[in-house]
């Protein structure tokens, strides 16, 4: 397995903070706004925390690849051999960012056999980043100070549920009244598991697509605080085992022994991971 050292844990601490600082530069100015063949936007921004990312994590390990948003075309022959890679959003969030409304992240997780190991969730905004190694604790560091965080368990009602503002469906609204007495939330990005990780939210269901590097160094962060990232069967997410980059549906779990399967029964189940 691979080794993440205290150094190296540092470093990419430091690469995260650089991306933050380098979509900052982008966002207190005027940029243009591109779109993707799939109509997603791009911005300078989501390019410059790219470049950042990329130069300085294969600077540290260049044993192992890096798969990021902005660099996704590798073929599915060549990722199916890898067993320990990078896997990256330079900016999750592009239409929050768009917005200005603050609610984006820079995403790095450390992805070996299939599982995050390790993952740095970064909010440029407010300076805050999120970070935990598989089998340890979480923290939030604000600054230079690092406080462990705990999902809410047991989590009591009225739960407070995040919504995507930039996603919202008829399944999320009907799988919302089954829970009964909660609190919604709106919120962008992969701020919604960091904040389940940290107590202040405990669910979030998503239906309909999202890629892999959206989740998956959120995901190494809630599960070392307590909580869990399920695909509609209970499975734990797992990464690079399909051609295909995207996910299928899943639920966030601050506390994991909430009735979830019941909330889900109201919302058609697409492919698990």
């Amino acid at each position: 397995m691979a080794e993440i050292s205290a150094d190296l844990h540092e470093a990419v601490l430091v690469i995260a903070r650089e991306a933050g600082q380098a979509i900052l530069k982008v966002y207190e100015g005027d940029f243009a706004v591109e779109h993707k063949a799939d109509e997603s936007p791009l911005t300078a921004a989501d390019l410059a925390a790219h470049r950042v990312i990329n130069e300085g994590l294969r600077r540290l390990t260049p044993q192992w690849p890096v798969l990021s948003e902005e660099a996704a075309s590798i073929p599915w022959d060549v990722r199916s051999r890898w067993s320990t890679y990078w896997l990256v959003d330079p900016l999750d969030g592009t239409r929050e960012f768009i917005k200005r409304n603050g609610e984006f992240t820079v995403n790095i997780a450390l992805i070996v056999r299939h599982a995050p190991v390790f993952g740095v969730v970064h909010a440029p905004v407010t300076d805050e980043t999120w970070h935990a190694r598989q089998g340890r604790s979480a923290y939030l560091r604000t600054g230079e100070v690092d406080t462990v965080i705990r999902s809410r368990r047991p989590a009591t009602g009225p739960l407070v549920v995040a919504a995507s503002r930039s996603h919202r469906d008829a399944r999320t609204q009907s799988v919302l009244e089954r829970m009964g007495d909660i609190e919604v939330i709106g919120l962008g990005s992969s701020l919604k598991f960091c904040r389940i990780a940290q107590g202040t939210l405990d669910v979030y269901p998503r239906f309909g697509p999202t890629s892999e590097w959206d989740t998956a160094a959120a995901q190494c962060v809630l599960e070392a605080a307590g909580g869990a990232l399920l695909a509609p069967d209970g499975r734990a997410f797992r990464y690079n085992r399909r051609e295909t980059l995207l996910n299928g549906d899943f639920i966030a779990l601050g506390d994991p022994t909430l009735p979830w399967q019941q909330w889900l029964e109201a919302a058609p189940r697409a492919a698990s991971r």
